[in-house]
């Protein structure tokens, strides 16, 4: 008998018990449906009915034109383990360059994989294992995710490369990367290595969420230096928080980021630099109409980058540091960045300055935006302990406080036993911390502190403006941006500031209203060289 076009699971042995070990006989299932597709070119789909489908101890090595479809999240489960095999990963599916030969010429073509849910959490490898993810899979042509719960994975819970023509969508991955401390290659939501098809791959990511994963929420990643940075890749109404970065961009080129948020999340809330495996920063993107609230440090952090990059129309606010900051890390790309565009933002509330730049900058437009309420971060130094301080998972409550509301966001809170916590917002008596790591729901790796426990907050930075450049800025025009403080007790000193580092060389400064800040509208510590400057109010 010819294998069918659609087979039911259950009926090639698999139990969906919750207990017996399913893997062999999907892996058998998924061989005869290729081997069958193989003959006569037509796509299988296995259906998969309700039930808790226990993979252990063997990833499946997957088939082209095979899909896997099942109930509903939540409704089948795939739960993953390696009770008896510790060192291997056991991702549901893999088709990997490095184990089975996946190439542009050795490709899967024509899958889905829609409506289940993946459990990584009974996978722990000896070492951490960049492969222990939800899905594994390399070079996909035609391929389509969609309504996929993946979740508490060792490493990257979808962590699918060289995806061309193909959809990502409707995708929660969630507490991914357990395994990997930060530091470490995988570790995210959503990873997506990018450059295996050449200059252009079409991959759109919608519609999915990410939440509280070792790395990235979502990402893309050039693996590898020498290969062009694609362009044709999009990301559209996400959501990422509580991630180490929300949204990065690690190598791609004109890479979209669409209505979009970015909330809560340690590092930054959108991230383009040299971090990735080939250490190449992207180039050429588009973010607009997005959300970039509440992140621990940095709403938006820019560096490695050669430019070009654009910032239309977001919100970026409450973050623990920077608004934006330009900035380079060490390896990766380090000249300045040419044609950087931040255009009609509202850049407001941040903890520090609205727009930092540390790194050099070559013909940027930094046009109406408006930026105010910056510094927010300015409350003194203070101390306490003792009766009416007590604590929680994620807060720090003094009964005899009257701190200045917000005052102490994006300070690192020092107790008296060493310990230490991020502060992300605070009222009169009481500091919001952040978990000590992405997914964990605690600011404390061990107990949390006893009641009484003493603490101790620092003094703020210093003065912070809506634009501050401490590096070398060369022909920017900043044109009719609003950058004011309306605040009964104004935090941001000055509209615009440049710093003993910095250089402002060329360019032009013109209908700006700077009126409104604690202490001067400009603050020239370094003088601006050449720049022609007009129509600025005061």
């Amino acid at each position: 008998m010819s294998f069918p076009l659609t087979a039911d699971a259950r009926e090639y042995g698999l139990t969906g018990d919750g207990t017996t070990n399913d893997q062999p006989a999907l892996a058998k299932l998924v061989d005869a449906a290729g081997e069958a597709r193989a003959a006569d070119g037509r796509p299988r789909v296995i259906h998969v009915p309700p039930g808790r489908y226990v993979i252990e101890d063997e990833a499946t090595v997957w088939r082209s034109g095979v899909s896997l479809i099942g109930a509903g999240r939540g409704v089948t489960c795939f739960v993953l383990g390696n009770p008896d095999n510790p060192t291997q990963p056991v991702p549901l599916a893999w088709f990997t360059s490095q184990h089975h030969g996946a190439s542009r010429d050795n490709h899967l073509e024509d899958i889905t994989f829609a409506h289940f849910e993946i459990d990584g959490s009974g996978v722990w490898t000896e070492e951490y294992d960049p492969l222990a993810k939800g899905l594994g899979l390399q070079y996909v042509l035609r391929g389509r995710f969609t309504d996929l719960h993946i979740h508490d994975t060792a490493a990257t819970g979808f962590g699918c490369d060289f995806l061309q023509d193909t959809v990502v969508e409707g995708v929660l991955a969630a507490r991914c990367g357990r395994q990997d401390s930060g530091e470490e290659m995988g570790g995210a939501g959503i990873g997506i290595g990018i450059g295996g098809w050449g200059t252009v791959e079409r991959l759109t990511i919608t519609s999915c969420t990410a939440i509280g994963n070792g790395t990235n929420g979502i990402f893309v990643e050039l693996q590898q230096e020498e290969w062009p940075p694609p362009r044709g890749i999009r990301v559209t109404a996400c959501h990422a928080e509580d991630n180490r970065f929300g949204i990065s961009d690690w190598g791609a080129d004109g890479l979209l980021v669409t209505s979009s948020t970015m909330l809560s999340n340690h590092e930054a809330g959108f991230d383009v630099s040299s971090q990735g495996t080939a250490g190449v920063g992207g180039r050429g993107g588009i973010v607009t109409g997005c959300v970039i609230d509440g992140n621990v440090r940095d709403g938006v952090g820019l560096g490695n980058t050669p430019g070009p990059y654009a910032l239309r129309g977001n919100r970026v606010s409450n973050n623990g540091r920077y608004g934006y900051w330009e900035h380079h890390l060490k390896g990766g790309d380090q000249e300045p960045a040419t044609d950087i565009v931040l255009d009609s933002n509202d850049i407001r509330d941040n903890a520090l300055d609205g727009i930092r730049v540390d790194a050099g900058l070559r013909h940027a437009a930094i046009l109406d935006n408006r930026i105010r309420n910056n510094g927010r971060g300015c409350a003194p130094a203070t101390a306490g302990g003792g009766d009416g301080v007590r604590y929680g998972s994620l807060t720090l409550t003094d009964d005899t406080a009257h701190w200045r509301p917000d005052g102490h966001r994006g300070k690192r809170l020092t107790l008296g036993d060493g310990r230490t916590a991020m502060v992300t917002f605070n009222t009169e008596t009481r500091l919001a911390l952040a978990p000590w790591r992405p997914g964990a729901g605690t600011a404390w790796p061990a107990d949390v502190p006893a009641p009484g426990t003493a603490y101790r907050l620092p003094d703020p930075s210093g003065p912070c403006a809506g634009l501050t450049t401490a590096a070398e800025v060369t022909q920017a025009q900043v044109h009719g941006n609003r950058i004011w403080d309306d605040q009964r007790d104004r935090t941001q000193t000055y509209g615009m500031w440049i710093t003993p580092d910095g250089r402002w060389r060329g360019g032009r400064v013109s209908a700006n209203d700077f009126d409104g800040n604690a202490e001067a509208a400009t603050r020239f510590d370094t003088p601006p060289d050449g720049v022609r400057w007009s129509d600025n109010d005061p």
